[in-house]
Protein backbone atom coordinates (compact mmCIF):
# COMPACT_ATOMS: atom_id res chain seq x y z
CA UNK A 1 0.00 0.00 0.00
CA UNK A 2 2.62 2.40 0.85
CA UNK A 3 4.72 1.50 -2.12
CA UNK A 4 1.78 2.48 -4.20
CA UNK A 5 1.13 5.73 -2.57
CA UNK A 6 4.92 6.49 -3.16
CA UNK A 7 4.58 5.48 -6.86
CA UNK A 8 1.68 7.44 -7.36
CA UNK A 9 3.54 10.99 -5.81
CA UNK A 10 6.49 10.50 -7.93
CA UNK A 11 4.11 10.56 -10.76
CA UNK A 12 2.21 13.60 -9.38
CA UNK A 13 5.47 14.89 -8.55
CA UNK A 14 6.32 14.65 -12.74
CA UNK A 15 3.65 15.93 -13.93
CA UNK A 16 4.29 18.83 -11.38
CA UNK A 17 7.74 19.57 -12.93
CA UNK A 18 6.24 19.07 -16.73
CA UNK A 19 3.45 22.03 -15.53
CA UNK A 20 0.37 20.69 -15.88
CA UNK A 21 -2.23 22.15 -14.65
CA UNK A 22 -4.61 19.61 -13.84
CA UNK A 23 -1.72 18.32 -11.58
CA UNK A 24 -1.67 21.21 -9.96
CA UNK A 25 -4.81 21.46 -8.96
CA UNK A 26 -5.28 17.63 -7.64
CA UNK A 27 -2.24 18.51 -5.46
CA UNK A 28 -3.68 21.43 -3.79
CA UNK A 29 -6.78 19.02 -2.74
CA UNK A 30 -4.60 16.69 -1.24
CA UNK A 31 -2.71 19.00 0.51
CA UNK A 32 -4.13 22.82 0.73
CA UNK A 33 -6.30 21.74 4.40
CA UNK A 34 -3.46 19.55 5.74
CA UNK A 35 -1.20 23.28 5.13
CA UNK A 36 -4.15 25.23 6.26
CA UNK A 37 -4.46 23.61 9.65
CA UNK A 38 -1.14 23.96 10.14
CA UNK A 39 -1.04 27.39 9.27
CA UNK A 40 -3.44 27.96 12.32
CA UNK A 41 -0.57 26.49 14.71
CA UNK A 42 0.95 29.74 14.21
CA UNK A 43 -1.52 32.72 13.40
CA UNK A 44 -4.88 33.27 13.17
CA UNK A 45 -5.01 35.45 10.60
CA UNK A 46 -6.59 33.18 8.02
CA UNK A 47 -5.91 35.57 5.66
CA UNK A 48 -2.41 35.17 5.99
CA UNK A 49 -2.05 31.55 5.83
CA UNK A 50 -4.17 31.57 2.63
CA UNK A 51 -1.48 33.99 1.37
CA UNK A 52 1.13 31.81 2.15
CA UNK A 53 -0.62 28.70 0.69
CA UNK A 54 -0.93 30.47 -2.71
CA UNK A 55 2.40 31.83 -2.81
CA UNK A 56 3.77 28.21 -2.15
CA UNK A 57 1.82 26.79 -5.05
CA UNK A 58 2.55 29.68 -7.41
CA UNK A 59 6.35 29.44 -6.42
CA UNK A 60 6.09 25.88 -7.20
CA UNK A 61 4.82 26.67 -10.96
CA UNK A 62 7.76 29.29 -11.39
CA UNK A 63 10.61 27.30 -10.52
CA UNK A 64 9.16 24.32 -10.78
CA UNK A 65 12.02 23.50 -13.44
CA UNK A 66 14.38 23.34 -10.78
CA UNK A 67 12.42 21.26 -8.47
CA UNK A 68 14.20 17.81 -7.57
CA UNK A 69 12.49 14.35 -8.39
CA UNK A 70 11.45 11.35 -6.27
CA UNK A 71 10.68 13.81 -3.27
CA UNK A 72 8.25 13.55 -0.35
CA UNK A 73 5.71 15.54 -1.31
CA UNK A 74 4.12 15.79 2.32
CA UNK A 75 7.77 16.88 3.50
CA UNK A 76 8.66 19.27 1.00
CA UNK A 77 5.45 21.38 1.18
CA UNK A 78 5.33 21.14 5.05
CA UNK A 79 8.95 22.23 5.11
CA UNK A 80 8.67 25.12 2.31
CA UNK A 81 5.32 26.39 4.12
CA UNK A 82 6.64 26.32 7.61
CA UNK A 83 9.57 28.88 6.31
CA UNK A 84 6.86 31.11 4.74
CA UNK A 85 4.71 31.01 7.79
CA UNK A 86 7.72 32.20 9.81
CA UNK A 87 8.59 34.69 7.41
CA UNK A 88 4.69 35.89 7.88
CA UNK A 89 5.40 35.91 11.64
CA UNK A 90 8.13 37.66 12.09
CA UNK A 91 6.98 40.57 10.18
CA UNK A 92 3.91 40.88 12.57
CA UNK A 93 6.22 40.64 15.67
CA UNK A 94 7.07 43.87 17.45
CA UNK A 95 10.70 45.41 16.72
CA UNK A 96 13.09 44.12 19.27
CA UNK A 97 11.12 40.98 20.33
CA UNK A 98 13.00 38.12 21.38
CA UNK A 99 10.85 35.59 21.10
CA UNK A 100 11.21 33.48 17.28
CA UNK A 101 8.42 32.40 15.10
CA UNK A 102 9.10 28.37 16.96
CA UNK A 103 7.67 30.00 20.02
CA UNK A 104 4.06 30.65 18.70
CA UNK A 105 3.33 27.15 17.81
CA UNK A 106 -0.17 26.05 19.60
CA UNK A 107 -2.57 23.53 20.03
CA UNK A 108 -5.80 24.29 21.70
CA UNK A 109 -7.55 21.23 21.53
CA UNK A 110 -11.22 20.84 23.31
CA UNK A 111 -12.92 17.86 23.04
CA UNK A 112 -16.10 18.23 20.45
CA UNK A 113 -19.91 17.55 21.70
CA UNK A 114 -20.11 14.54 19.28
CA UNK A 115 -16.99 12.74 21.05
CA UNK A 116 -18.06 13.50 24.41
CA UNK A 117 -21.77 12.34 23.68
CA UNK A 118 -20.63 8.71 22.39
CA UNK A 119 -17.72 8.76 24.90
CA UNK A 120 -18.27 7.10 28.52
CA UNK A 121 -17.98 9.07 31.65
CA UNK A 122 -14.26 7.76 32.21
CA UNK A 123 -13.38 8.62 29.10
CA UNK A 124 -14.89 12.05 29.02
CA UNK A 125 -12.84 13.00 31.79
CA UNK A 126 -9.47 11.34 29.73
CA UNK A 127 -9.79 13.64 26.98
CA UNK A 128 -10.80 17.30 29.15
CA UNK A 129 -7.32 15.96 31.38
CA UNK A 130 -5.67 15.36 28.01
CA UNK A 131 -7.01 18.45 26.45
CA UNK A 132 -5.48 20.49 29.37
CA UNK A 133 -1.79 18.94 29.30
CA UNK A 134 -1.31 19.22 25.76
CA UNK A 135 -2.22 22.89 25.61
CA UNK A 136 0.31 23.06 28.77
CA UNK A 137 3.14 21.77 26.55
CA UNK A 138 6.15 23.91 25.38
CA UNK A 139 5.70 24.79 22.04
CA UNK A 140 7.90 22.86 20.13
CA UNK A 141 7.26 19.94 21.68
CA UNK A 142 3.67 20.58 20.42
CA UNK A 143 4.63 20.96 16.96
CA UNK A 144 6.75 18.17 17.18
CA UNK A 145 3.76 16.02 18.28
CA UNK A 146 1.18 17.65 16.08
CA UNK A 147 3.43 17.07 12.70
CA UNK A 148 4.20 13.37 14.18
CA UNK A 149 0.77 12.07 14.42
CA UNK A 150 -1.37 14.18 12.49
CA UNK A 151 1.01 14.57 9.69
CA UNK A 152 1.83 11.25 9.54
CA UNK A 153 5.77 12.04 9.38
CA UNK A 154 8.54 10.22 10.35
CA UNK A 155 10.86 11.45 13.27
CA UNK A 156 13.79 12.25 10.54
CA UNK A 157 11.07 14.23 8.66
CA UNK A 158 10.06 15.85 11.60
CA UNK A 159 13.78 17.03 12.09
CA UNK A 160 14.29 18.19 9.11
CA UNK A 161 11.20 20.82 9.21
CA UNK A 162 12.04 21.82 11.98
CA UNK A 163 15.48 22.31 11.13
CA UNK A 164 16.65 20.34 14.32
CA UNK A 165 18.65 17.22 14.57
CA UNK A 166 16.92 13.96 14.78
CA UNK A 167 18.16 13.24 18.51
CA UNK A 168 16.29 16.59 19.67
CA UNK A 169 13.46 15.72 18.05
CA UNK A 170 13.16 12.53 19.79
CA UNK A 171 14.31 14.19 22.96
CA UNK A 172 11.12 16.61 22.55
CA UNK A 173 8.47 14.04 21.55
CA UNK A 174 9.67 11.90 24.85
CA UNK A 175 9.63 14.92 27.24
CA UNK A 176 5.78 15.58 25.78
CA UNK A 177 5.10 11.99 26.35
CA UNK A 178 6.66 11.66 30.09
CA UNK A 179 5.25 15.24 30.84
CA UNK A 180 1.74 13.76 29.76
CA UNK A 181 2.60 10.71 31.45
CA UNK A 182 3.22 12.04 34.79
CA UNK A 183 0.22 14.36 34.70
CA UNK A 184 -2.32 11.59 33.78
CA UNK A 185 -0.69 8.97 36.10
CA UNK A 186 -3.77 7.80 36.42
CA UNK A 187 -4.12 6.73 32.96
CA UNK A 188 -2.53 3.53 31.95
CA UNK A 189 -0.06 3.92 29.71
CA UNK A 190 -1.61 2.28 26.45
CA UNK A 191 -4.95 3.65 26.58
CA UNK A 192 -3.04 6.98 26.93
CA UNK A 193 -0.97 6.25 23.91
CA UNK A 194 -4.00 4.90 21.85
CA UNK A 195 -5.74 8.40 22.83
CA UNK A 196 -3.15 10.80 22.18
CA UNK A 197 -2.62 9.32 18.77
CA UNK A 198 -6.22 8.68 17.70
CA UNK A 199 -7.17 12.14 19.01
CA UNK A 200 -3.95 14.19 17.57
CA UNK A 201 -4.77 12.40 13.55
CA UNK A 202 -8.72 14.17 13.91
CA UNK A 203 -9.00 16.74 11.52
CA UNK A 204 -9.11 19.48 13.97
CA UNK A 205 -8.97 23.10 12.67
Amino acid sequence: MKDRVIAADNILWDHIIQGEQQAYSELYELYAEMLYRYGLRYIEDTGTIKDCIQDLFTDLYHYRKNLATNVNIRFYLLRSFRRKLHLAVKKSLPLRHTAGPEDYFSINYQPDTETLLIAEEQQQEMLRLLARELNGLPARQKEVLFLKFNCSLSYEEVAGIMKISVPTCRTLAYRAFRQLRTNMEKVPLLPLIFLLMSWMSREHA
